[in-house]
């Protein structure tokens, strides 16, 4: 069995987002979305996921953001047809979940699935987006060390400490 550890405490059921990181950094990772309307797809990326745009150079870039290491750069190019089967899951808190829902559906009927609760003591909102792209908006639930969800982590191998 592999011992659990957390480098942060599990989150409260009230949450609070940090704010949107605004400074540079060399980001580690994030996603080129291709798209033939840069405008269009900045909107429902910022009004519906809830993303700013840090900065862009027309015609050729918009650099998107979330929290800190949550990038993602639109650029021109021609949009998948289809959903691909892999996605892109970015963290929130619990309480974003429905707004972001709400916004995504507005914006574009039929494009949202969930919330739904995961066995990996998760809530997951899919969302795919009109460049074909699946975002997963995913936020951890608190685990209660003596309640259903560490149970069945410690039925796979996974060492969840008891209070």
């Amino acid at each position: 069995m592999s011992e659990f550890t957390s480098p942060v405490p599990f989150p409260a059921l009230d949450a609070v987002a940090p704010d949107v990181h605004r400074g540079f950094y060399g980001m580690p990772t994030y996603l080129s979305v291709p798209t033939a309307d840069l405008d269009a797809s900045r909107d429902f990326w910022e009004r519906g996921l809830g993303f700013i745009d840090l900065f862009t150079i027309p015609g050729r870039l918009v650099h998107l953001r979330r929290w800190a290491f949550q990038d993602v750069l639109l650029v021109p190019g021609t949009p998948a047809a289809e959903p691909p089967p892999v996605s892109i899951a970015f963290s929130c808190v619990l309480g974003q979940l429905d707004e972001i829902a709400a916004h995504c559906e507005e914006l574009a009927p039929g494009c949202v699935q969930g919330p739904r609760e995961m066995p990996w003591n998760s809530v997951e909102l899919t969302v795919v987006t009109p460049e074909n792209t699946r975002v997963v908006l995913t936020a951890a639930l608190p685990l209660d060390p003596e309640g259903p969800a560490a149970e069945r982590m410690r039925a796979v191998g996974i060492e969840v400490p008891r209070s």
